[in-house]
């Protein structure tokens, strides 16, 4: 059967207005506040109440979850209705350091509220499809027992009592995905100044994106157990043969005249590396210097 929980969203960017609309259409009340009114009119059309005031909102659902800017956002919003805490969890999605989240874990708790920390793995125009992921942590009672709603905006994916933890594996995806992003701009402009247009050359660039996989497939069974393992086999590729390739796209960039911060930043990862011997182990042994830096 349906879960028919009483919920409360705060903050109606793209992100809140999808979860919004994802609980109304699975039959959950939902009631809303925004600091700009305004961005409530569509949600209040499909079925969201609007709250007059933060305390109203908190106050009309047992799960509150939050879709603001970062933690200070939650601060400044919950600060002044406090009051209304008690007995309620509140699920905040927003964005912020691992040690924030737990602070603001405690934070809650002195309130008389149960706390849960989240990061929505997708876009908005995806929240609530097949595809959508949240990871959570924290209480894990407090997360079974609003499991079935939570499980509405995307599969939960829980990750342990540590408030922080989920926080730190949405930061550790985003790592992955910005520096992504960072590089096929970078690969863009570098092409750029040989005329290849952008159109013609993202579609070269994404396959390499999307034949990373593969290749660390094809580098070992379980590159992940290799590397907790401290087990850096060079028989495919070295520190060294990396290295030189990180050294000629520092050089190409250089010479085209475009931003060298990112392809100096990976060169350096080589370089430690080789300094403290490792030039015949796998790529993978970079992780040493980025553990340890000097």
């Amino acid at each position: 059967m349906p879960d028919r929980t009483s919920v409360t969203i705060i903050g109606l960017g793209p992100m809140g207005q999808a979860m919004t609309r994802t609980l109304l259409a699975a039959g959950n009340p939902v009631t809303v506040w925004n600091r700009t009114p305004a961005r409530a009119t569509g949600v209040v059309a499909d079925g969201a109440v609007l709250a007059a005031s933060p305390a109203a909102a908190i106050e009309a659902g047992g799960l509150v979850i939050l879709s603001l800017t970062d933690y200070q956002a939650m601060y400044d919003v919950l600060g002044p209705a406090v009051g209304s805490l008690a007995g309620r969890t509140v699920v905040n999605l927003s964005s912020d350091t691992p040690d924030r989240t737990r602070s603001a874990a405690e934070w809650a708790a002195e309130h008389g509220a149960t706390f849960l920390t989240g990061g929505v793995m997708v876009p908005a125009p995806m929240v609530g499809t097949d595809e959508a992921y949240v990871y959570y942590s924290g209480a894990p009672a407090v997360f079974e027992q609003h499991r079935s709603a939570l499980s509405l905006i995307g599969t939960p994916r829980f990750l342990g009592a540590d408030p922080g933890l989920a926080q730190l594996m949405y930061q550790a995806q985003l790592d992955v995905f910005l520096t992504t992003l960072s590089s096929l701009m970078h690969a863009t402009a570098l092409l750029g100044t040989a005329g290849v247009t952008a159109a013609e050359a993202l579609p070269e660039l994404l396959g390499s994106v999307r034949g990373i996989p593969a290749m660390l497939e094809a580098g070992a069974e379980n590159p992940g157990a290799d590397i907790d393992a401290g087990k850096h086999p060079g028989d495919l590729s070295t520190i060294t043969m990396m290295g030189a390739t990180a050294d000629h796209i520092v050089g190409a960039s250089e010479a085209a005249g475009i931003d060298l911060a990112l392809p100096r930043a990976v060169q350096a990862h080589y370089l430690r590396a080789i300094e403290d011997g490792h030039g015949g182990d796998n790529w993978t042994r970079i992780i040493d210097g980025i553990r340890s830096p000097r």
